[in-house]
């Protein structure tokens, strides 16, 4: 039988409702799947579920759980520990992330000028996405903020004194927090800078064959084509920002710092499940977290048709 004959009687056949030709490719993507799909059902799926059941309840991880309704949801109102502690992620993400994906952007746009070693600077400046968030980063930067630390040698040795512990100051411990995440800026680099790579060079050239000069050029071409990775970016870091814990944890010692300086919404969270076993105060945290992050997302997403070009 021809080809076109084979092809005809099948058609007859699915047509007449006959048996369909199975597929054996469909298991082995399955068992290669399985892996991850067991790992979203057991790692994420089903403790969400769990915390969500256990913010209705006053568990203590050591007795079971009672249900109380919507008891933890109500003392959050009056919580002013809470509050201390929303107050200082919002100024850390709001503050934090604009200055970190500005030096991303201005050392992305350096990288992109075809300079020698290209690939050697951009391991460099990624290399503290990678270590920013450890212990001993972390440890380190708690140290060199300190009193007797690095960075208060260096202003005795120009002139300055009287210099207080920049991480047990109140009014200086969070921008210390602040200062270690805007050093990790090399992951939004490495995305802005394969987003420069993306936009024609024809642009350029015809805007200095008008005159325009390498800053009007920046304004009026590399930004409005980069807005998209722009708003990819804040999105990312936004979220990655709220989530934020190793640094206030060890840079504060896990207390929240002097006066509650350096209390983050995750930090605050940690104490109540971890330290005072009040696990289903917690998870109604995590849930009231999660609800602040979507809010922040959501946001971002309805004010970027006013700001993001798309080519198309």
């Amino acid at each position: 039988m021809s080809a076109v004959g084979e092809l005809a009687s099948l058609a007859k056949r699915r047509s007449a409702g006959g048996p369909k030709e199975k597929h054996p490719d469909n298991r082995a993507g399955l068992a290669f799947m399985a892996p991850w799909l067991i790992g979203l059902l057991v790692i994420t799926i089903l403790p969400m579920i769990a915390s969500f059941v256990l913010s209705f309840t006053d568990y203590s991880l050591i007795a079971p759980p009672e249900f109380t309704g919507l008891d933890n949801y109500k003392e959050m109102i009056g919580d002013t520990r809470l509050h201390k502690s929303l107050a200082v992620t919002f100024i850390y993400v709001l503050v934090g992330t604009p200055l970190q994906l500005i030096v991303a952007l201005l050392l992305a746009v350096l990288l992109n000028q075809g300079m020698k070693g290209l690939s050697f600077y951009r391991s460099v400046f990624y290399l503290p996405s990678l270590l920013g968030g450890s212990v001993a980063i972390s440890i380190l930067w708690r140290q060199m903020f300190g009193a007797g630390g690095l960075v208060n040698q260096l202003l005795e040795a120009i002139g300055f004194t009287n210099l207080p512990g920049w991480v047990s100051n109140p009014d200086t411990a969070l921008g210390t927090i602040i200062l270690l995440h805007v050093w990790t800026f090399g992951s939004p680099m490495i995305i802005f800078l394969a987003g420069l790579r993306q936009i024609p060079q024809m642009y350029y050239e015809a805007a200095g064959v008008d005159g325009a000069s390498k800053l009007h050029q920046f304004f009026h071409i590399t930004i409005p084509l980069l807005t998209p990775i722009i708003f990819f970016n804040v999105v990312l870091q936004v979220i990655n920002a709220f989530q934020s814990f190793t640094q206030a944890f060890v840079v504060s010692g896990g207390t929240g710092g002097p006066s509650d300086s350096t209390l983050f919404y995750t930090l605050y969270l940690y104490q109540k499940g971890f330290t005072q076993f009040d696990m289903g105060y917690a998870s109604a945290m995590a849930w009231l977290l999660l609800a602040i992050v979507a809010i922040f997302t959501a946001i971002n997403f309805f004010v970027s048709k006013f700001w993001v070009f798309y080519d198309d």
